[in-house]
């Protein structure tokens, strides 16, 4: 075959707070000169990291590289909101009560199974629960629409058996410090997580196993006999089987063309109060996270690190099928989501925000992966349909069983999901999607 040029490289844009509160545990190589390996995988989060770790248990001795166009946990594994969600959790349905119970019940299982995986990663590298926080999340309602979402949510999840506690505002009150709340949902199997934290332990755990080359983005794959050859701007990798863990990405080596939505979403994250600040204490219980009973509203996290206590807010999406945004539309939602935070907190005096950033989605039209063997020896573990830490973790793992042929009834079931479905053309798309997008928006009111 000829080479795939991978012309494109997504953007970032903005300042992570995670990334900014998160400090790097080992230096930093980025590949100068050819190397050969057993394996590569291109893509260091939370796929490519969990593709990494589950080939060093299936294949230990074998060598193994890990490329990444940026810094480990510079892209989106450290730009998303933090929420390992075991429940069905699909964005673009317009609410999260599961339609059919066996087929949600089998996403719970997969869900289970990569949180599983993470729980163990994060107990071998004795992570704080900082980190990692298995305290379950919690749905929360402020309409009598978000309300109904709930109700509608926890009567599917009885019908399931799963367990949840229904808060009343002044519950909320007590778990957030704010009176915007009417009630809430909570679920206890969803982990909060420092999402570039968790990221960077987890790459520096796997380095005396794993060789992995930061800023080095690929930017040409070809098939040279029996091996791939994947080339960077300083070097080239060589190795007989290569897993793609790029999420959307994956559209810019040649596959899934056509086929996939590049959604961004936009957060911000106050500067902390210290204990001897005003403000402090009054944003309720030391650690929290919320999700909108509507799923088009506005995402919230408090977090306590280094005695502050700081709190994320997520709200908005756009389809960008460039894969960017600039500096002005994430200041533009910031000043959105300052009005949205001031709401939820006018006790706070305006708390400024320190960090404002946008993170990148891959979504497809029937919620199925971009998952498989693509060409000979070559694995697609991408398109996480907005719930990147559990769904791509799962497809890290699943790519590497399905790789080195490990059999199971998951991966069968992941295997035989339908390829995601072509897009209008794009013209079309840019104007339905987000139009789509907007009136879900709207129609979420005070939940955004």
């Amino acid at each position: 075959m000829s080479e795939r040029a991978v012309r494109r490289l997504p953007v970032d844009t903005g300042a992570s707070g995670w990334l900014a509160l998160s400090r790097r545990l080992a230096p930093m190589q980025s590949l100068d000169g050819d190397r050969h390996a057993d394996w590569l995988v291109v893509g260091a989060g939370f796929a490519g990291l969990s593709a990494a770790r589950r080939l060093t248990q299936q294949r230990p001795g074998e060598s193994i590289v890990v490329l990444d166009a940026r810094e480990v946990a510079e892209g989106p594994a450290g730009r998303n909101s933090g929420f390992m969600i075991d429940l069905p959790h699909n964005l673009a349905s317009g609410e999260y009560s599961p339609g059919d119970a066996e087929e949600s019940r089998r996403e719970i299982a997969h869900n289970r199974l990569a949180i599983d995986f993470a729980t163990q990663a994060a107990r071998e590298c004795d992570m704080p629960l900082a980190v990692f926080n298995p305290s379950g999340k919690t749905n929360a309602a402020s309409t009598a629409r978000g309300e109904k979402l709930n109700s509608d949510f926890a009567r599917s999840l009885e019908r399931m058996g799963e367990p949840f506690e229904r808060l009343d505002a002044r519950a909320m009150r007590e778990l957030t410090g704010s009176d915007y709340y009417t009630g809430g949902l909570h679920t206890p199997g969803a982990v909060m997580i420092q999402p570039a934290r968790y990221i960077r332990t987890l790459a520096t755990s796997l380095r005396p196993k794993v060789e992995i080359f930061e800023n080095s983005p690929v930017t040409g794959l070809r098939r040279e006999g029996k091996l791939w050859a994947a080339r960077t701007p300083k070097g080239t990798v060589r190795a007989p089987k290569v897993i793609l863990a790029v999420n959307g990405h994956i559209e810019d080596f040649g596959f899934f063309t056509g086929r996939l939505m590049h959604v961004f979403t936009y957060a911000s994250m106050t500067k902390g109060i210290g204990a001897d600040e005003a403000g402090a204490g009054r944003t309720g219980a030391p650690a929290w996270g919320l999700l909108p009973a509507d799923p088009m509203g506005a995402t919230v996290r408090k977090i306590t690190a280094d005695g502050q206590e700081r709190v994320v807010i997520r709200t908005r999406f756009t389809f960008d099928p460039g894969i960017k945004v600039s500096p002005e539309r994430v200041a533009k939602i910031a000043g959105e989501q300052r009005h949205s935070f001031d709401r939820r907190f006018p006790h706070l005096g305006g708390l400024p925000f320190e960090f404002s950033w946008a993170g990148r989605l891959c979504l497809s039209l029937n919620h199925v992966p971009a998952f498989g063997e693509v060409e000979e020896d070559l694995f697609s573990a991408c398109c996480e349909n907005g719930l990147g830490t559990v769904k791509s973790t799962l497809a890290g793992m699943l790519a590497v069983d399905l790789a080195t042929g490990t059999r199971s009834a998951t991966l069968d079931e992941f295997v035989g999901q339908a390829a995601p479905k072509r897009l209008p053309p794009a013209p079309l798309a840019f104007v339905g999607i987000n139009s789509v997008i907007r009136w879900q928006e709207l129609r979420a009111g005070r939940e955004g």
